[in-house]
């Protein structure tokens, strides 16, 4: 479930504006939209009014899981960290989260654009798993799961561990195959 900051943040960068430009249709100055986005200013009212600057609605959704965007910040922080084995966990999560809802809100959960983990093969990645998981369901992928960033220029290992061997094509799940993501399909079967 994502959190109001990472509403906000997605919701302005969906849009390409600025904080300045978001405060001016909102109509609040650049501090209150630098303190929501820092998580620091969560009222209702304020939110609301800068998701609306940004064209945006707040909906709630039946569920309790984590949607892209809140993951893809859990793993940019584990990546941050050196610590792949839990960005992989967080990850293989994101796809149980959507495996475990259907329709309209398995849908709901890969809405919001995550923000890039500066790792390049993790952004395809994540676009892969929502691709997948939504093309499964007959959902339409929300545009930033096909934007340019989240395909590789070549192919690249989804590399945990350095003595993880290369995945042959036939064990590449489709979504990653087409983003150049080499990562096994066992990776995200149900155990």
């Amino acid at each position: 479930m994502a959190n109001s900051s990472t509403l906000v943040r997605a919701a302005r960068k969906s849009r390409q504006l600025t904080q300045a430009q978001l405060a001016r249709r909102a109509r609040l100055d650049q501090p209150t939209v630098s303190r929501s986005e820092r998580g620091r200013d969560a009222a209702f009212q304020t939110v609301d009014r800068l998701l609306g600057g940004a064209g945006h609605r707040l909906y709630s959704a039946p569920t309790r899981r984590d949607d892209a965007a809140t993951v893809a910040g859990e793993i940019r922080t584990h990546l941050q960290r050196g610590d792949r084995d839990r960005a992989l966990r967080a990850l293989i999560q994101l796809d149980d989260n959507l495996v475990s809802e259907r329709g309209l809100v398995r849908g709901v959960l890969g809405l919001a654009e995550p923000e890039p983990t500066k790792h390049p093969v993790w952004d395809a990645a994540i676009a892969a798993v929502v691709a997948r998981r939504l093309r499964e369901e007959g959902l339409p992928t929300p545009d930033w799961v096909d934007a340019p960033a989240r395909y590789l220029d070549r192919p690249q290992q989804l590399r945990v561990d350095v003595a993880d061997p290369v995945p042959p094509a036939s064990e590449i799940p489709q979504e990653f195959a087409e983003r150049g993501v080499l990562v096994w399909r066992d990776t995200f079967a149900s155990v």
